[in-house]
Formats: structure tokens, C-alpha cells, sequence
């Protein structure tokens, strides 16, 4: 299930199922920027199920929708496809262009976690 395949409207969709959790298509309607008709919703939803992005079960007179990747293995995958698209793959880059931003400086206790995860990285490849 490559999340690279999902149209610009499809992904919207699925960041509010991420955030909601289990939603209906009203749910996802209401969060929409500029939504669709509702009928769209409802098919674009559709479309991600057989897609294999989407499960859905009956509550009530309505169906309410999950994913059926956790947000983690989502989340790993649009990472991907910023870092290939934006940074030519380069982790560096994108981590050297998110403490530049002058916007928004990282915290030390961020840094520090950095730093420990940098170091477990590196641990990783070493002999016992």
C-alpha cells in the first residue's frame, strides 16, 4: 500500500482518518479544506477501501471508516517520499534544513533526543 499512489484530495482523507481515528464521511466532510460534495467524500472513501487504505464497519444507518496502516508505518513511507522529493534522499539534508528554520528552533530537550538517537544509530552497525 504505497501512500505515494494516493491523489492530493485521497491524502487529505487520510490524515483525517489518522487523526480521528474512526470517522464517518460527515467526519471527514466537515474536516475537508474546501470539501467536495459529500457524495465524493463517500466515493473517494470507497476508493481508498479497495484501495486496501480503508476498513469499514456499520454504526448505526452509517459506516464508519479506519485505516487499515498504522500511523507510524504511514508516517514512515510520506517521510520517504519528502525526503526523495525535496532532499534527494539525503536524511542530512532535511534534518540540516529543520534547524535552520528560524521559525521554529528545536528545543534542548529535542536536541538531546537527537543526540541519543544519533548515538544508538551509530551503535547499531558496531560489533558486541
Amino acid at each position: 500500500m504505497d501512500a505515494s499512489a494516493l491523489s492530493r484530495r485521497e491524502r487529505q482523507i487520510m490524515e483525517v482518518v489518522f487523526t480521528g481515528g474512526t470517522v464517518s464521511v460527515n467526519d471527514v466532510w466537515r474536516s475537508l479544506p474546501d470539501p467536495p460534495s459529500r457524495t465524493a467524500v463517500r466515493t473517494l472513501m470507497r476508493i481508498l477501501e479497495d484501495k486496501g487504505h480503508l476498513k469499514h464497519k456499520s454504526r448505526g444507518r452509517e459506516f464508519v471508516y479506519q485505516s487499515t496502516l498504522r500511523r507510524g508505518r504511514a508516517g514512515q513511507s510520506a517521510f520517504r517520499r519528502v525526503l526523495a522529493t525535496f532532499f534527494a534522499g539525503s536524511l542530512e539534508k532535511a534534518v540540516a534544513a529543520h534547524l535552520a528554520d528560524p521559525t521554529q528552533p528545536p528545543e534542548r530537550e529535542e536536541l538531546n533526543r537527537l543526540a541519543h538517537l544519533i548515538e544508538q544509530a551509530r551503535n547499531k552497525g558496531e560489533p558486541s
